[in-house]
């Protein structure tokens, strides 16, 4: 993928924004993930880039052929093999947002002048009779410069790990927020604090107006959420329709964020 064509009059985006699903998914709630991320790009001048399950031509045969029973880790490699080469084409910036990442607050939403750079993670769920937060890293939102080294050696290190596993035999996020979570906690990132998730009970506390999951992320979260990973494995496991994310998007496109 080759950066787009300027105009004389105008200077080439210094940021690439990639994003990838399948085309069945780019339908419905998703759709209007993907909707509000263009906005946004456009908002500030980046250039956007979509494409299918073409993502998976970025992967080695050997890589290709070991995850092609595991699309989240072939997602999780892939991006990182496409931001890679984003970047040797000669693009300042590149970053990568899930399908799924509803951007909330488009002036809000601002990517840190940094080489390498994770999303924040605040996952609220039931704990006995009260709520815990598992704060980690992810992958849903990741940025990378210009002569980083940080990129190299997290595709590096996730490769390792997925060629030492057998084929069918990692859980989903092996090479995603558990491998970033394990190597922040050893060397920290900077962290993109404003690029949230949402877990199934933050979103039905937000569905609600208010409610103890809710009240927990907002306190243990370190800067107001601009943009989140909404989960759509939350609507593959069923713990939230799509009835429910549909009307979480509107009801956050329409008044934002509780404070």
């Amino acid at each position: 993928m080759r950066p787009p064509d300027s105009s004389p009059d105008s200077e080439p985006a210094q940021l690439h924004v990639l994003q990838s699903c399948t085309r069945a998914a780019a339908t419905g709630w998703q759709q209007a993930c993907l909707d509000s991320v263009r906005r946004w790009a456009d908002h500030h001048g980046h250039a956007h880039h979509w494409t299918d399950d073409a993502l998976f031509d970025w992967l080695p045969g050997g890589l290709r052929d070991q995850t092609r029973a595991q699309p989240v880790v072939a997602s999780d490699l892939a991006r990182l093999a496409w931001m890679q080469a984003v970047l040797d084409e000669g693009v300042q910036q590149v970053v990568w947002l899930d399908a799924d990442v509803l951007v909330i607050d488009p002036q809000a939403f601002q990517l840190p002048a940094t080489g390498f750079a994770v999303g924040r993670e605040v996952w609220v769920q039931a704990a006995g009779k009260g709520w815990r937060s598992h704060t980690k890293v992810h992958n849903a939102c990741l940025l990378a410069s210009q002569g980083n080294v940080q990129l190299p050696y997290y595709r590096h290190a996730a490769e390792s790990i997925v060629r030492r596993h057998r084929p069918g035999h990692m859980v989903p996020q092996l090479v995603g927020p558990k491998l970033l979570t394990a190597l922040h906690n050893l060397a920290p990132f900077d962290v993109i604090d404003t690029a949230g998730v949402f877990s199934p009970a933050v979103i039905g506390d937000l569905l609600a107006g208010s409610g103890p999951a809710l009240a927990q992320f907002l306190r243990d979260s370190p800067a107001p959420v601009a943009a989140a990973n909404l989960c759509a494995s939350s609507v593959r496991g069923g713990t939230v329709t799509e009835s429910d994310m549909r009307r979480v998007i509107e009801q956050l496109l329409t008044r934002g964020m509780p404070r």
